[in-house]
C-alpha cells in the first residue's frame, strides 16, 4: 500500500463566531486528501485535471463479486482515521492513528478521553494495548470493548511486549503513566502509534511535546500554557484560550496548524465512561 498524503488529522476551517475557541483569522484547518491548489483546479481546464489525478486508465471490462464471494474479502485498514470530535464549523475531526509510518502522540488532558480515543481506534479495526499505573479504572473499558473480543489489551507499566503491528492488524499503544512516563519498551513504528497521556506536566513534558508529531491540549493552567505555548511555538491568542477550554473540548497542534475540536460522546460511552471531564 502507498504511503498516504493526508496529515495527520484534518478537518474544516474553525469560523468566527463559531463558539470556539481561537476561532477566527489565525485557525488553520487540515484537510484530508485535499489538493492544496483548492478550486483553481475547476478552471483549469481538462487537461489540468488529468494531470491533477494521473493519467487514465486502460479500458477494461468492470470487475464484479458475487454475493458468496464477499466473505473472503479481506480489508487492511486504511489512513482515514478515528473520529475525535467535530471542528467549529460541525465538521468531524479526524486523528489518523492507523498509518503506514510512525505516529507519536501527546496527549495532556484526561483518562476519559483517552479512553474514548481508544474505544473509537478499537471500533475501526485496531487493536489497543493500553499501558498504565492504574489498571482498574481501564478494566471495565477493555471489558466492554470489541463485543466479546479482545481488542483492547491492559498492561502495567514495564510489561507491554511487542505487539506485532502490520497493515492488516494495526495497534495503537496508549500509555498512562503519569506525569513522568519512563521510557516505554515499544516505540511508534509502521502501522503502530503511540499515544501518550500525561494529566498535566511533568519535567520530562517539554521533550515529549517537542518529539511528538501530534499533540492534545485539554484545558491547563496558564503557567502550563505559558511553557507549552514556548514549546510548540503557538500564537499568544492560542496560549489564553488554552486555561479556559470547556471539559470537552481540546486543541489539536503540530508545529504548523492548530484546531479546536469538540468530543461528544455517543451514549454507549457516556453510559460506561460518563460524562467528559478534565481531571479523572
Amino acid at each position: 500500500m502507498p504511503a498516504p498524503t493526508v496529515p495527520a488529522f484534518g478537518g474544516q476551517r474553525p469560523g468566527a463566531g463559531s463558539g470556539f475557541p481561537g476561532a477566527g483569522p489565525h485557525a488553520s484547518h487540515l484537510p484530508q486528501g485535499s489538493d492544496p491548489r483548492g478550486s483553481s483546479l475547476a478552471g483549469a481546464g481538462r487537461r489540468t485535471l488529468r494531470a491533477a489525478f494521473g493519467l487514465l486508465g486502460p479500458r477494461r471490462d468492470r470487475h464484479t463479486v458475487a454475493p458468496g464471494q464477499l466473505s473472503g474479502l479481506s480489508l487492511p485498514i486504511g489512513d482515514d482515521g478515528v473520529v475525535i470530535g467535530i471542528d467549529a464549523a460541525n465538521q468531524p475531526a479526524v486523528l489518523a492513528l492507523s498509518r503506514p509510518v510512525r505516529l507519536d502522540v501527546v496527549l495532556v488532558g484526561s483518562m476519559w478521553l483517552a479512553q474514548v480515543l481508544s474505544l473509537r481506534a478499537a471500533a475501526t479495526g485496531a487493536r489497543v494495548a493500553v499501558e498504565t499505573a492504574r489498571p482498574q479504572s481501564w478494566a471495565p473499558m477493555a471489558q466492554a470493548a470489541g463485543g466479546g473480543q479482545q481488542c483492547v489489551t491492559v498492561h502495567e507499566v514495564g510489561r507491554i511486549a511487542p505487539q506485532g503491528p502490520s497493515v492488516h492488524s494495526p495497534v495503537v499503544i496508549v500509555r498512562d503513566c503519569g506525569a513522568r512516563p519512563p521510557r516505554s519498551r515499544v516505540a511508534a513504528q509502521s502501522w503502530q502509534s503511540v499515544v501518550t497521556l500525561l494529566p498535566y506536566l511533568g519535567p520530562t513534558a517539554p521533550r515529549l511535546l517537542a518529539g511528538a508529531d501530534v499533540v492534545g491540549l485539554q484545558r491547563v493552567s496558564p503557567e502550563e500554557a505559558e511553557v507549552i505555548g514556548r514549546v510548540m511555538g503557538l500564537a499568544e491568542a492560542d496560549v489564553a484560550a488554552l486555561p479556559t477550554l470547556g471539559d470537552n473540548v481540546t486543541m489539536w497542534c503540530t508545529r504548523r496548524h492548530r484546531q479546536f475540536v469538540m468530543t461528544q460522546p455517543t451514549d454507549a460511552e457516556t453510559g460506561l465512561l460518563g460524562p467528559a471531564r478534565r481531571v479523572d
